[in-house]
């Protein structure tokens, strides 16, 4: 898993009913874009995560084209 800063951390519900949980990662502190983040989810509370198979990364669209 590979990951830069303004990309989005999709961590999907477990349980039906769940909802995914979307957060902003703020900083890469891996090596070449690997785990662990921090990330600042949506209701301002930031963490560390080295992200499961349960979570996914949204790439943040690059303009420049």
């Amino acid at each position: 898993m590979h990951a830069s800063v303004g990309d989005q951390l999709v961590q999907h519900g477990r349980v039906v009913g769940q909802h995914d949980k979307v957060g902003e990662i703020v900083e890469v502190m891996g090596r070449e874009g690997n785990p662990p983040y921090r990330v600042r989810f949506q209701d301002g509370h930031e963490g560390v995560c080295s992200p499961g198979p349960d979570t996914e990364i949204r790439h943040r669209e690059t303009s420049g084209r």
